[in-house]
């Protein structure tokens, strides 16, 4: 293929995709297979790959995200992103319309949309291209996070119709059962858990690593057209449409009230039924004037527009008892209180359990096993204590505390210094973590074997067919003929399934062994060095913590997991049956920067970092987070930050823009 015709085929690749994303994730209307879509996807990363001059940064298969960021840089919103005023009750809201009327001099409509429980940024469309992404900060100057935002799926990085120019205000959250999954996520591991989608959202648009984004199942909804070219709209309810029609993730929710009457006779709809059906959290509705030429009439305060309230939902909380505290073991082994309540409503749902966390929590609280209590759901979603009526108590309530026993296999439990978790010592002999740990090896993040869910992992184990994880590789198609549900199909698929999963990258072996703090990232990067399980089980702590990303705490628990007999059997199992042991090594471009290491820092005048981050890795260099003796050069923009000091401290040379492209044309 010429270059003619694969940039031809290119264009036409990516606009294909983005038509699929945009049934898929906007319209929920996908109207070709999985299947094909990757297909479409790995033709156009195959020829951007062919031709790298024809990789742009809002092709679709640019949406993992790049090398992490040093820093945020800031970014001034081309108008004050002001906060809202709250409204509580239905006196705030006729105190507003009143305000209204009398600025305005008569009845007004209004708009009536979702209060979205998230984080507010902005959005920059040029010539139909996502140009810049950031978020609210003080509502003048926000953080530019363009590289995260692109890694969400519903955000287009083309418009269906090329605005010269757009700019969109909106809210990126976190569905409700992504935050849950997180959460758990989080509690096995032994970190803190988030204590609402919106800190969640938050918290994951503004990782450094642009890869961490995009594992977290954000989304996002636009909401307010702050400037445009090309277009016109009069209403907000226009502008919803108009955003709609480009692409942009607009709510369908949106209610056109007459005058404030319907206003209040809408809200009363909003029971926390509707509201528990959502896939989302709002914390409340928004309601706007819907013309939008009485905008500058009304103005606004030094805080909030005068054109717009948010009635904030009263928090919806029950009362009842706890009738026990039980235990859960995970995979890592922390052991988690959870409460049994007697069940009650709450939130358009029943709820009969809430999470304790650990001792500190039930100890802050002084919750007791028969207490009364007041719940109410964190981010609506999570069950939690939020006080104890101690004027309830009758004199037979019981105190609880951790057992010093693993209540799954008897061995010790133990509360490593600093931290508020506490862990059974058992490892591999404790038959909670097993089952646990044999889940997690096998779900789609580690060595994805289909069909392999918990209830046949838990099957396999009461069974006596597996101990671990290894043993899977050693099931026959007979075993698995003696147990309940499975038939020939059922047992053949099952083998085939576990007989492909040998062949997984290396990163998916070191992340599905479950090793205490080493994520998915984590595992790249030691695969991707190492190169083999053999030379990472033979590293010192000491060439584990020059990795980037491989911090003492992880190298220590690398170290204590391959010091394990037990553990090493189990490898050793694994390799007998063929589960590959090594990475695949991808021969590096050749190039002027052929073999050398670059660490980049501060902001670099007339180039992105990652512009510069692909010139270096097309002409053979590597890129880096961290410096170090093995760094051969750092590149320094403005603003440096703490690298530029560790690169003078060892010597490291330091050049700048000029200095890198001169390397690149010798």
């Amino acid at each position: 293929m010429d270059f003619q015709t694969a940039r031809q085929r290119v264009e036409e690749l990516r606009r294909l995709i983005e038509e699929h994303n945009y049934r898929y994730y906007v319209l929920d209307q996908p109207v070709i297979s999985d299947r094909e879509y990757d297909a479409l996807m790995q033709e156009l990363i195959a020829l951007e790959e062919a031709y790298p001059e024809l990789l742009t940064p809002d092709s679709p298969s640019q949406r993992v995200g790049g090398a992490p960021r040093e820093d945020f840089n800031p970014v001034r919103h081309p108008e004050v992103l002001l906060s809202l005023n709250d409204a509580f009750n239905e006196g705030d809201l006729l105190d507003f319309d009143r305000r209204v009327r009398e600025i305005t001099g008569g009845e007004v409509s209004y708009l009536i949309e979702p209060k979205i429980d998230g984080l507010t940024v902005a959005l920059t469309y040029i010539d139909g291209a996502f140009s810049l992404g950031a978020t609210r900060g003080d509502g003048q100057v926000g953080e530019e996070v363009t590289a995260n935002l692109r890694t969400i799926p519903v955000l287009p990085l083309r418009l269906r119709q090329p605005l010269p120019h757009l700019v969109v205000r909106g809210e990126v959250y976190m569905p409700k059962a992504a935050f849950a999954r997180l959460n758990a996520e989080r509690e096995e591991a032994g970190e803190p858990l988030f204590a609402n989608p919106r800190n969640a959202a938050a918290g994951s648009l503004r990782q450094l690593d642009p890869k961490v984004t995009a594992g977290r199942s954000l989304s996002l909804f636009v909401y307010q057209v702050i400037s445009v070219t090309g277009a016109h709209v009069t209403t907000q309810a226009e502008a919803l449409e108009l955003m709609a029609g480009l692409g942009l993730p607009v709510n369908p929710y949106r209610f056109l009230a007459p005058d404030i009457r319907a206003v209040l006779a809408e809200i009363k709809n909003w029971t926390a039924e509707r509201r528990a059906a959502l896939p989302y959290e709002i914390d409340g509705l928004v309601i706007k004037v819907n013309d939008l030429a009485l905008y500058p009439v009304l103005g606004a305060t030094a805080k909030a527009p005068r054109w717009a309230v948010a009635y904030k939902f009263p928090a919806e909380q029950a009362t009842t008892r706890v009738e026990g505290i039980i235990l859960r073991v995970g995979r890592t082994g922390v052991l988690t209180p959870t409460a049994i309540l007697t069940p009650v409503r709450l939130a358009g749902t029943t709820v009969s359990r809430a999470t304790l966390h650990n001792e500190d929590y039930i100890q802050e609280k002084d919750i007791r096993i028969g207490d009364t209590v007041v719940i109410q759901k964190a981010g609506d979603i999570i069950p939690e204590v939020v006080e104890v009526l101690p004027e309830h108590r009758t004199g037979a309530e019981e105190v609880f505390n951790m057992p010093e026993k693993c209540p799954a296999c008897g061995a010790a439990v133990v509360r490593p210094p600093g931290e508020a978790a506490h862990r059974c010592t058992g490892g591999l002999a404790c038959p909670a973590q097993v089952l646990e740990g044999i889940i997690h090896f096998a779900s789609r993040g580690a060595m994805d074997i289909q069909g392999l869910g918990p209830a046949i992992v838990a099957q396999l184990l009461e069974a006596g067919l597996i101990r671990d994880a290894a043993d899977l590789y050693y099931l026959q198609k007979e075993d698995l003929l003696k147990l309940e549900r499975f038939g020939e199909q059922s047992a053949s698929n099952l083998i085939a399934a576990i007989a492909a999963a040998k062949d997984r990258p290396l990163e998916r072996l070191l992340f599905g062994l479950g090793i205490r703090h080493v994520g998915e990232r984590a595992a790249r990067t030691l695969a991707s060095h190492f190169g083999s399980l053999e030379k990472l089980i033979a590293a010192s702590e000491e060439e584990l913590t020059s990795l980037p990303d491989i911090g003492p705490r992880i190298a220590e628990s690398i170290r204590e997991f391959f010091a394990e007999p037990r553990n090493l059997a189990v490898l050793e199992k694994l390799k007998k049956a063929g589960v590959r042991m090594e990475a695949e090594r991808a021969a590096a471009p050749a190039g002027p920067l052929s073999g050398k290491t670059f660490v980049i820092t501060g902001t670099l005048p007339g180039l992105t970092r990652q512009e510069a981050e692909e010139l270096i890795t097309r002409a053979g260099g590597k890129v880096s987070s961290s410096v170090s003796k093995k760094t051969d050069y750092v590149v320094v923009g403005e603003k440096p930050g703490s690298k530029y000091t560790r690169a003078r401290e060892l010597g490291v040379p330091v050049i700048d823009v000029d200095g890198l492209k001169q390397l690149l044309r010798q």
